[in-house]
């Protein structure tokens, strides 16, 4: 499966008090800053698209003065939502990229090796994703052979059109077209730490892929570290037929019982299979537009409520290809 792989551009935002679009660049090449996380510090928030452009109204979010804008790579903006610019430049945080690790190509003989991914097509065995939620899964290193991930299996659950039908393989089923960021944390003491790559991937899953999306990351040489690492997923919103990220409306409004109104964030498609075929807890959830947000392992009795821990169900159960290299 192909995905797209940004460079560590940033951009920044302009808002008004009507629609508008604002461009995030980077300020020393001017180019882009694709997909970069626009935190409104409230747990809601939105992304730039891989042109590095958002849409942020005063109309819909009233509430909101200043704009956190982060990207890998890059020093955090802040930046208030009067009178916005056209563009926001962000500057490269050169203490980032100087913890860049760079690998040779290997040319050795190796065994391939699989970490198989539980699917399931039961509705009610899922996750449902949204844009304020990053699962991480953690895997362990077995050995002290040098390892190279070669490619990452995502489990996901596909609906029937017909509720009635559902259970039928070869049902129609409902289409989608979704955009995910994917990325690749060391282990700090049991939690997702710093990233292992200085590059944002992402693929777009549909669902005439099936209920198993392959990310092939043969080519950016993704070692595994000693003391293991994650994998992490989190949904950017639905897409066009070009794969390109839509201003999709990322919240649904509620009153409360006081009057005011709360913003729930919009659930995407495809719904994300978890499993209780594994018995230690690997999967971990943080919220994306809370600043210094942290990570909670998902499991009975911790930070993080779910129906799906009731169920006994407390694992997002990716797969893993890898090459074992020989001594």
């Amino acid at each position: 499966m192909n995905y797209k792989s940004a460079p560590i551009y940033m951009f920044l935002f302009c808002v008004g008090i009507s629609f508008s679009q604002t461009k995030i660049k980077d300020a020393q090449s001017n180019y882009p800053v694709s997909y970069a996380t626009i935190s409104f510090n409230n747990g809601n928030g939105l992304f730039a698209n891989d042109e590095g452009e958002f849409n942020f109204t005063k109309t819909l979010y009233p509430d909101i003065d200043s704009l956190f804008i982060s990207a890998l790579g890059y020093k955090e903006v802040k930046i208030a939502t009067s009178n916005l610019p056209d563009t926001i430049l962000m500057a490269i945080d050169v203490n980032a990229l100087d913890e860049v690790l760079i690998t040779a190509n290997l040319d050795r003989k190796f065994k391939e090796e699989k970490i198989k991914a539980y699917l399931d097509d039961d509705y009610y065995h899922c996750w449902l994703p949204t844009i304020e939620s990053e699962i991480a899964v953690f895997f362990k290193n077995p050995d002290t052979a040098l390892k190279k991930i070669t490619k990452v299996h995502f489990p996901i659950t596909l609906e029937s059109k017909d509720w009635e039908k559902r259970k039928r393989s070869n049902a129609d089923k409902k289409p989608f077209s979704t955009l995910f960021k994917v990325k690749f944390y060391n282990n700090s003491n049991g939690y997702p730490g710093k990233e292992l790559i200085y590059k944002t991937i992402v693929f777009r899953a549909t669902e005439k892929q099936g209920d198993e999306f392959i990310l092939d990351i043969s080519e950016e040489d993704i070692f595994v570290p000693d003391t293991g690492f994650f994998v992490s997923l989190q949904v950017l919103g639905y897409t066009d037929d070009n794969g390109k990220l839509l201003s999709n409306k990322k919240y649904k409004e509620m009153k409360s019982r006081d009057g005011g109104v709360i913003k729930i964030p919009t659930n995407f498609r495809p719904l994300l299979p978890f499993t209780d075929e594994i018995s230690e807890n690997r999967t971990y959830i943080k919220r994306v537009f809370v600043n210094d947000n942290e990570w909670t392992r998902f499991e009975k009795g911790g930070d993080f409520q779910s129906t799906l821990l009731q169920s006994g169900l407390n694992n997002y159960g990716i797969g893993l290809t890898y090459n074992a290299y020989k001594d």
